[in-house]
């Protein structure tokens, strides 16, 4: 059965299919000797599907592996870097790639798996899937930071975040834990959001993508998920909705940051 190039790719394992999409555009894979465009099918069980040069894959059988990346380890399968990588730390055969990136100085969950489809699923923007984040900030933040977090920031570069849901979770001497839950993933985007608002940040560990949650994983540490927690991101059963942030008095903000302190909620 034909099927297109970048799902016959993404299903091989070499990336999602917005990366395989990237592969064709590239002029990097032919079928049956002859150069193809985004669009173009192919059946696996009869052409000659080549990437580079070289005939591609069968499909493998697919894995899904919760990842706890420590920090100074990259976000890729291979890096010129000299560091680790996240795939050094996942000895098991067969393709895998990482899904959800997080800088080198960022840690926490991170997905790997050779399914191109649920990586494009989870990955893309249109889907809105969110990503639960821990941050601990130097300081304590007042009403305007928070609120300028939760309704959206302008950027450096003139990109506007989109509206973020940000709570204080507790204080730690003179910084803050908080809680921040997103739909974007724009590279280094709390740290630069965080920096446009005046916010230092000292840790970003981020604890959820999607249904998918870090639990006891401990730096370095991995584990397979279960039938039911794949199942779960493939096919959600209710998308959370926004929650449009009510803005509150100075003497509001103060009563429940008190009430927190006391609580150490």
């Amino acid at each position: 059965m034909k099927e297109r190039l970048q799902k016959i790719l993404a299903s091989a394992g070499y990336g999602s299919r917005r990366s395989c999409e990237e592969l064709i555009l590239a002029g990097r894979v032919t079928v049956n000797g002859q150069p193809t465009h985004l669009g173009s099918k192919a059946d696996i069980a009869q052409d000659q599907i080549k990437l580079d040069g070289k005939l591609i894959k069968r499909p493998e059988t697919f894995q899904y592996i919760a990842l706890y990346k420590p920090r100074e380890v990259i976000s890729a399968v291979t890096s010129p870097d000299t560091r680790q990588t996240v795939r050094d730390l996942v000895p098991v055969d067969g393709t895998l790639y990482p899904v959800g990136r997080l800088d080198a100085d960022s840690e926490g969950l991170i997905l790997l798996t050779n399914d191109g489809d649920l990586a494009n699923h989870l990955t893309h923007p249109r889907y809105g899937h969110e990503k639960e984040y821990r941050v601990l900030v130097a300081r304590h933040p007042d009403e305007k930071q928070l609120m300028a977090w939760r309704h959206g920031v302008v950027l450096d570069d003139g990109f506007r975040s989109a509206p973020a849901e940000v709570e204080i979770e507790t204080h730690s001497g003179k910084g803050t834990w908080l809680k921040v839950i997103m739909k974007e993933g724009r590279k280094r985007q709390i740290r630069d959001t965080c920096r446009q608002i005046g916010l230092p940040v000292v840790s970003i560990i981020r604890v959820r993508i999607g249904s998918l949650r870090l639990g006891s994983l401990k730096s370095g540490e991995w584990r397979h998920l279960t039938d039911n927690e794949v199942k779960s991101l493939q096919n959600p059963t209710a998308k959370k909705t926004y929650r449009k942030p009510v803005k509150k008095t100075r003497s509001q903000y103060s009563k429940e940051v008190s009430k927190k302190n006391k609580t150490g909620a």
